[in-house]
């Protein structure tokens, strides 16, 4: 194998073609020919002398070693933006992509004054470029541990290795169920009549995670708050949902929250960062900023 390092513009091309999914997908992102792409990942390979890649009627794939080297080049291109960044706040100025990522239905949540917090970051430091995401608990913290995000803020039932999180707030959630569920209009509930009803869970909740929330098995899974909703709303499930984002159909007499005595609990959010960049300067500012609306508040 060659011991020169490969070229950082081919281990970016590469990077895409991986995050599109093979060569024809990357075009647009790169503004590059198919056959342009597939001199240059030709190059690289021979660079590393090993095939990294499956491209062809069978479609596009890693190989093994494909694999190892792709979550390694994500790795080593997110120190290097941290390095710049660096280098950049020791002449006093912040410049480069902050990428972010946060649960859905965050926005109506009065206890993440995040729209606060991004419009203050923006104007201190005009020349950082934002990128926000909307994903699951499981895809946020995966995608800080391969620095394809720099910050995430979730609630996460499950932790992951190498990642660190600090404290935020706590998010309170509520058992519900729609007007058109037969529950809607009964005052009096047993416990055991509610365990008994069609559920809806999420699909980063383990068996163990729905049980601590009062049940043995759900008839529904989704990915997000957004689509909890439509099945709650539907009448055929009762779920779970952040008491913030259910306030609208609870005013308008759509939902009904399930003995609150009874049924609810509290989602502990935190902000999530790769435990080798606590100190990075583009991270730390956006931190601060999140801290003081936080106190605030």
């Amino acid at each position: 194998m060659n011991h020169a390092l490969p070229d950082l513009k081919l281990l970016r091309i590469f990077v895409s073609v991986v995050r599109q999914q093979g060569f024809a997908a990357a075009q647009q992102e790169l503004n590059l020919s198919t056959s342009a792409i597939s001199t240059y990942m030709s190059q690289l390979e021979g660079q590393l002398g090993l095939s990294l890649c499956h491209r062809g009627r069978g479609g596009f794939s890693l190989t093994s070693k494909g694999e190892l080297f792709y979550h390694e080049t994500l790795r080593l291109l997110g120190e290097l933006e941290g390095f710049e960044r660096y280098s950049a706040a020791l002449k006093g100025e912040l410049r480069g992509t902050l990428n972010l990522g946060v649960l859905d239905t965050t926005v109506t949540d009065p206890a993440l004054p995040l729209a606060e917090v991004i419009g203050a970051y923006s104007e201190e430091h005009p020349a950082v470029h934002l990128h926000l995401s909307v994903m699951s608990p499981y895809e946020l913290q995966l995608a800080v541990l391969e620095n394809r995000l720099d910050l995430a803020i979730s609630a996460c039932p499950t932790r992951m290795n190498g990642l660190v999180y600090q404290p935020l707030y706590r998010e309170q959630h509520w058992l519900y169920c729609s007007e058109r569920h037969p529950l809607f209009r009964e005052r009096r509930i047993p416990d055991e009549l509610i365990t008994r009803q069609r559920m809806v869970g999420r699909g980063y909740w383990s068996q163990s995670e729905l049980a601590r929330h009062g049940f043995k098995h759900s008839a529904a899974t989704v990915e997000s708050m957004e689509a909890q909703l439509i099945l709650v709303l539907s009448g055929a499930y009762i779920g779970y949902l952040p008491e913030h984002y259910a306030q609208h159909w609870v005013d308008q007499g759509q939902l009904r929250v399930l003995l609150p005595a009874t049924f609810g609990y509290q989602a502990p959010f935190s902000l999530i960062l790769r435990r080798s960049r606590v100190r990075d300067p583009l991270l730390q500012t956006f931190r601060d900023l999140l801290k003081a609306q936080l106190t605030e508040h």
